[in-house]
């Protein structure tokens, strides 16, 4: 298996940014929130248990995930969300560390909101959190995703607090500047990922 640094940060601190540019060096990205999207893709284990669990409601006329409704019924019934997470989040970590395995590049980076409550940090030799303050966080998603400040502030609310984060990654990058600004951090955290990787 690579060396493998997870790279995590809340919903419009920029993951993907970080991600898309460390990507454009040659580097295997393997994004939680694109595998998480592809179990429960129509056909697949996970989308059957959703369905038989939740019934029609839970699926728009395209048979896919009605993933609005869903959002809304997990977040206001905690045992309804710890229901459908123990159906998916086994499925994404075996299909994670599957792409993991299958990397050719000098480390790979595995991208994932839930990085630390998921325990996939576990699947990591380093972590990067891409940081911004809450406040920012709230007007880029606001803008970006068209979502309400209240519905932005109770996804933040349910994922690990900032500082807690700040705390527990190995590497921080502050995001609240430019992406020029961004990408210098990065290139300096890439050289030093590339030389931790290859006394692996």
């Amino acid at each position: 298996m690579s060396w493998v640094l997870g790279l995590t940060g809340g919903i419009g601190s920029g993951k993907t940014a970080a991600s898309d540019y460390l990507a454009n060096k040659g580097i295997c990205v393997v994004d939680a929130d694109v595998v998480a999207r592809e179990v429960v893709e129509p056909g697949q284990p996970a989308w059957q248990a959703i369905k038989e669990h939740f019934g029609a409601d839970a699926l728009l006329d395209d048979q896919t995930l009605n993933r609005a409704w869903l959002r809304t019924k997990v977040f206001a019934e905690p045992e309804q969300r710890r229901w459908l997470e123990s159906q998916t989040h086994p499925r994404i970590r075996d299909s994670i560390i599957q792409q993991l395995q299958n990397a050719t590049s000098a480390y790979a980076v595995l991208v994932s909101p839930l990085l630390f409550e998921s325990g996939q940090s576990l699947l990591t030799q380093r972590t990067l959190l891409i940081d911004v303050p809450v406040t920012t966080q709230i007007d880029r998603a606001t803008q970006r995703d068209q979502n309400q400040a209240e519905q932005i502030q109770r996804i933040i609310d349910a994922q690990m607090p900032r500082d807690e984060k700040r705390q527990r990654a190995d590497d921080i990058a502050d995001n609240s500047g430019t992406l020029a600004a961004l990408h210098q951090q990065l290139d300096a955290l890439h050289e030093q990922y590339l030389q931790l990787a290859s006394h692996n």
